[in-house]
């Protein structure tokens, strides 16, 4: 494949996943029909959950499990800095406030033993609702010393594995254990549906109420109306959304899972090839790896020394056709969290140093040995030029 740039991300898409959603092209069903419950148990049946709710975004997945928690206003809930913006917004939409736990630099993630003693005083101080850990880049954050103290104070754990689908921690699937799991199925993610993501849960209220919310807060099951004039009837219990994903998308899902294995174990090798050759470069550090488990690599985050220029790394591999991103601009310094409660620079020393240092290269099956070979020499090239130092 020869392309004019190298992107950071980027969808596989082969014969089968055409042929796939053409299928449901001639069929009956366009929007919400047998495709999507497929799908749903599909993604049920790979991370060994007995639910599986699909929405038409990974942020609306990340609404319906606050919704469904009970998130509200006078609640608060907890994320990381390091995050995109909806791990956050998503709590917004339901009228909590936002609060947040400084990070692991040698994660990204969550700094979860830091975080445990103060837990009890953030839920008694802010009555905290919800604790939303973000496995950053597909790296699968050890949760199970929160879960149990979170759920000793009634605190909800939705984990946001929007980068981890197919990781594994301590034997088990990522979606196994936190209260809700949501995934993203955005085009650079490990499968896509064009937009897309899901919820699973073990949960049955939750998976029951998740479909409701989805669909307008509208429900035509019997035991959950209050009457049944006929087999037309149903009634909108609360005030829901338009979340749902189609057939189209689910068929493309379908096909896509069925590669799913494939594609971590391609991102793995490509890991593995970078790890190789930057892991031992003294101003380099390359992403940390689970010690019982797999690293799902949607991202292969690289941390830059501090004599690096980040910006002129970045604008030397765009000049080189080379695209890569940051991940994330901390969620406390965007504009509208510090205009609207107050969060300034300095709050999270840790979140704001791991943005000053990180960038992505380039991580995706497709990624050729030739490509992965020009994003090592450019990267080499660049580090150990003395010119692209800062200046001291």
């Amino acid at each position: 494949m020869i392309r004019l740039a190298i992107p950071y991300g980027h969808q596989w898409i082969d014969p089968e996943d055409i042929q796939a959603v053409e299928a449901v092209l001639q069929g009956d069903w366009l929007t919400q029909g047998p495709a999507v419950e497929a799908f749903e148990n599909k993604l049920a049946e790979y991370t060994g959950n007995q639910f599986a709710v699909a929405f038409n975004s990974g942020t609306s997945a990340l609404h319906g499990a606050m919704f469904v928690c009970g998130v509200g206003p006078g609640d608060t809930v907890l994320t990381s800095p390091i995050t995109f913006v909806a791990s956050m917004n998503s709590a917004l939409y339901c009228g909590a406030k936002p609060l947040f736990a400084d990070i692991d630099l040698s994660t990204g993630c969550l700094d979860i033993p830091a975080l445990l003693p103060q837990l009890e005083s953030l839920q008694r101080k802010h009555n905290l609702k919800a604790i939303v850990p973000v496995d950053l880049a597909g790296y699968p954050v050890d949760l199970q010393p929160l879960l149990q103290k979170a759920r000793a104070l009634g605190i909800t754990v939705i984990e946001d594995a929007a980068h981890a689908l197919g990781g594994i921690r301590q034997g088990k699937k990522v979606g196994l254990e936190a209260d809700m799991t949501m995934f993203s199925f955005h085009p650079v993610k490990h499968i896509t549906t064009g937009e897309g993501g899901a919820i699973v849960t073990d949960d049955a209220a939750f998976a029951q109420n998740l479909r409701i919310f989805r669909t307008h807060g509208i429900t035509k099951s019997p035991g959950k109306m209050q009457k049944n004039e006929g087999p037309w009837y149903y009634e909108m219990q609360q005030l829901g959304f338009n979340y749902r994903l189609t057939d189209m998308a689910c068929a493309l899902g379908i096909s896509q899972m069925e590669k799913l294995e494939t594609f971590l174990e391609k991102r793995n090798q490509i890991a593995n090839r970078y790890d190789l050759a930057l892991g031992s470069h003294p101003l380099l550090r390359v992403p940390k790896r689970p010690e019982d488990g797999r690293h799902a690599f949607h991202l292969y985050p690289l941390l830059l020394d501090e004599k690096l220029d980040r910006k002129a790394f970045f604008q030397y591999l765009l000049d080189h056709e080379v695209r890569p991103q940051v991940h994330y601009i901390p969620v406390h310094l965007q504009p509208y969290y510090q205009k609207h409660f107050g969060f300034q620079p300095g709050d999270f020393p840790q979140a704001e140093e791991y943005y000053s240092r990180e960038i992505s290269i380039p991580m995706f099956p497709g990624l050729t040995d030739d490509e992965q070979q020009k994003v090592i020499d450019l990267t080499l090239e660049w580090v150990d030029h003395p010119a692209f130092r800062k200046e001291e």
